[in-house]
Parts: structure tokens; sequence; C-alpha cells
């Protein structure tokens, strides 16, 4: 009881003031805090640089593996902002955490925000696989009108992979399971118009005071609405969530633990996830299919 009370008191909202949009604003920022994800991080960012990210906004936790070298030989310099951002913060009588993740979430759209677009919050684990174009500035062009769109999870476990494969993520990781929507599975990651951002969680952002959102067909719901089924769609933009990758990245998710102090129990809360991906699996190509015809583009 006691724990579940001081993880409810830590900070998981941040409010923030807009950005104030600068002259000729276009194209995409990727936003992501990471820690020590060398093994796979180059194929994650030449995925998403194909894909047609503009700007990368890496907030750096801690790394020691050499994460920040690999991201600086992978992105152009020009494209890549690191930031570090290795800290737990706390405040009041309850030594309530300030979640590390949506501080820099928060940051990043307060003050990268003005010179783009669309801003979005993934993970090292989670790829942006354009579908209703080759890249995700012109999958997004007929959501001109959205302020803020939910992309559902579609999960992937370990598809039989002990240990690490060769030849990446995408090209190994083909068996998800089969409804994104599935209760216990279901989360959202967000592309908003960061000059719109009034606040800032790690699944769910407000836009000028509300949190109602766009599919990426356009349909708009409540942030209550969007778990209904009827909201799903991957239409234009699917989003995979390798959420376990092999066997041996899984081991070493496990023993790092939460970024949150007080979420002592996350170790139990990923098994059961694995055990409900796994379950039931279907394949999808979707992204090793997209990324196999981009690179035989000149």
């Amino acid at each position: 009881m006691f724990a579940r009370l001081k993880r409810a008191l830590n900070v998981t909202r941040i409010a923030i003031t807009p950005p104030t949009p600068q002259p000729g604003r276009d194209g995409i920022a990727l936003v992501a805090i990471l820690r020590n994800e060398a093994r796979h991080i180059e194929e994650w960012a030449q995925f998403h640089l194909r894909a047609g990210i503009g700007h990368f906004i890496i907030y750096d936790n801690g790394s020691t593996d050499g994460t920040q070298e690999v991201l600086r030989k992978t992105i152009p310099a020009a494209a890549l902002t690191l930031i570090p951002w290795d800290q737990k913060f706390r405040f009041g009588p309850w030594n309530a955490e300030i979640h590390n993740q949506i501080l820099a979430y928060a940051h990043a759209a307060r003050n990268f925000g003005g010179a783009y677009r669309w801003m979005t919050w993934i993970d090292a684990d989670e790829f942006l696989v354009p579908r209703g174009a080759d890249i995700l500035p012109e999958a997004l062009a007929p959501l001109e009108g959205c302020a803020m769109i939910s992309l559902p999870w579609h999960m992937f476990g370990r598809c039989g992979h002990a240990t690490v494969p060769t030849g990446g993520i995408v090209s190994n990781f083909l068996r998800r399971h089969p409804d994104p929507m599935q209760k216990g599975l279901l989360n959202f990651k967000i592309i908003a118009d960061p000059c719109a951002v009034t606040a800032c969680k790690v699944h769910e952002m407000e836009v000028r005071g509300k949190t109602e959102s766009c599919n990426d067909r356009g349909w708009v719901a409540s942030l209550a609405r969007r778990e209904n089924a009827a909201f799903y769609s991957a239409d234009r933009v699917q989003l995979n969530h390798y959420f376990t990758r092999s066997g041996a990245d899984l081991d070493e998710k496990l023993s790092r633990g939460s970024n949150m102090t007080a979420l002592s129990d996350k170790r139990r809360r990923t098994l059961r996830k694995v055990a409900a991906i796994e379950a039931a699996e279907i394949e999808d190509r979707s992204a090793a299919d997209w990324w196999a015809r981009m690179n035989r583009k000149p």
C-alpha cells in the first residue's frame, strides 16, 4: 500500500508553455532518452534517418557503453543534439521523484519544438514504420489538421531468439501479438505539433489544454475512447515495439530495473507482458519489407 502511494505521489505529468513557432518550421524531430543502447542504436538511427526524421534530440541517461559515440558516427552532426541527462530529481516532504523521461520530453518540446512541424517521443526499442508513403513526413501530410496523433504499440516478443541474432532487429523479429488493442498490452506513443503541447507524459500529451488525439486516419477521440478497438489504425504509420528483443536483451532489461525508483515491481510486470505477447503471434513483415525496399533505392 505504501509503495503504491509513493508511486502515485511521483511527478509523472509536467505542464509547459508551448514554444513559439519559428518562421518556416518544418519536418519531424525525434526525442529519445537512452542508456547503454550501443548494441542496437546504429540500426535504430539508420532506420529513422531513412524514414525521414529531420533531427534527433537524444538525452543520454548516463551511458557507459559507447552509445554516444555510435550515434555521432551514424547521424550527421547537423541532425543530432546530444544532451547529458543522468539525474534523479526529488522534492517535497514525501521525497517525490520527478520522472526523468517526462522531464526530458517537456524540455525537448519547449526548447526545440519551435523549429518543427512534428515531434515524436519514442524509445530505442520502438520503430516508426511509414505505411502510407516511403517517409514519415509524407505519410503524415494528410494529417495536417491534427495537433496530436496517438500510435498504438505493435508488440514483438523474442521470436525464438535466445541470443542476439546477427543482421539486426528489423529483419530478425517478424512475429508480434495479433491485437495491438488488447488490454494489458495496449499503450500509445505520440506524434504531435510541439507548438501546441501544453503538458507531457510518457504515453500521452496535452495539446492546447486538451487530451483529444487523432489516430493515423485522422479520427479524433478522447483519451479514454482511444482505447476502443474502433480507434485502431496503422494505415499511415505503424509503431513497432520490440519489447523484449532477444532473450539475452530481455535478461539485461530486467537486470537494469526501472528508471523510476518506486517501480520496484517492474520484473513481474514485464514478464507478464512477455507471456501475453508470446501466447499468440502472427507474422508482421511491415518494417522488414519497408527497410529492404528502401535499401534497394539509390
